[in-house]
């Protein structure tokens, strides 16, 4: 009976063991163009103008098989704001945008994920500006395997929408230009 005991706790701990290792972080891959944060805002309902975060780190924990934990962590330097436009860019680091004197880094952290079919929707406290707020973004796995280096990465879409009265950006763009939309590809490198 003893022996039926230590082989069910043996084959539970391997059961356990190999779940685990199932879970592995990843560290954002931002050299060589690898991973992007960008934005785009509609302009007086006419266009969309584009913009990027150049600076920005984290990483994030992948279960394919246990989405439940699955994190993600990432940070951004606000004052990397680039659209391309010198003038523009100064004035979205000032305090009537991103206040990035105040508040040089905006944060997203992960509360929770689920999976349904291919999609991902991954919950989380995005801070911006000083204010933490509930988001949710629709993310998609584009792919994992190894990578020439001796490495393995994985690689993710996401997109999300924020307000902008909900992080006390209260300057008028105008109706068309109270939402921004976030655009977000990342691939991570396995530790």
């Amino acid at each position: 009976m003893l022996k039926k005991s230590l082989s069910g706790l043996t084959l539970a701990a391997l059961l356990f063991s190999a779940g685990s290792a199932v879970a592995a972080d990843y560290k954002i891959d931002k050299q060589g163009q690898h991973a992007f944060v960008q934005f785009r805002i509609q302009h007086l309902g006419y266009s969309w103008l584009y913009g990027s975060f150049k600076d920005f780190d984290g990483g994030f924990t992948f279960d394919e098989n246990n989405p439940a934990a699955d994190k993600v962590n990432v940070t951004i330097n606000t004052s990397s704001v680039d659209t391309n436009h010198a003038e523009r860019d100064k004035h979205l680091r000032s305090a009537e945008f991103l206040n990035v004197a105040k508040f040089p880094q905006a944060t997203f952290v992960s509360t929770g994920v689920k999976k349904e079919g291919e999609k991902l929707d991954i919950s989380g406290d995005l801070t911006l500006n000083g204010v933490t707020k509930p988001v949710t973004l629709q993310a998609k796995l584009l792919g994992q395997g190894k990578d020439p280096w001796g490495g393995y990465r994985a690689g993710f879409e996401a997109a999300g929408k924020i307000a902008l009265k909900e992080f006390n950006i209260t300057t008028d763009l105008g109706p068309a230009s109270q939402d921004v939309q976030l655009i977000i590809s990342l691939e991570g490198i396995r530790q």
